[in-house]
């Protein structure tokens, strides 16, 4: 996978937009994002994230309730977990760990 600014080619030779933007192993999520961008999703490694700001926002295991991401939260998602975060409303900044 090739990755140019906020959009992906995959190798499935379509183009996905990402909802976020990266600097460096920091993450940030617009508060004006679409919804419909944050979809359900699995990595393909491991991801130790801490929350860095935000509010409102909420992260969801599949077959599991939402719950809210805070400030100082530290959280780790295993390979292939099925999750997707849910709006806020400010923008949600994280740092990816490892």
């Amino acid at each position: 996978m090739v990755r140019w600014s906020r959009m992906v080619y995959n190798t499935e030779k379509s183009w996905i937009m990402n909802p976020y933007k990266n600097k460096g192993n920091i993450r940030t999520f617009s508060k004006d994002v679409n919804k419909l961008e944050l979809v359900w999703h699995q990595d393909a490694e491991d991801r130790d994230i801490e929350v860095l700001e935000g509010k409102g926002w909420e992260l969801q295991m599949d077959n599991e309730l939402p719950f809210e991401l805070v400030k100082g939260d530290r959280i780790f998602i295993t390979e292939g977990r099925i999750h997707r975060i849910l709006k806020g409303t400010t923008d949600l900044k994280i740092k990816i760990n490892g």
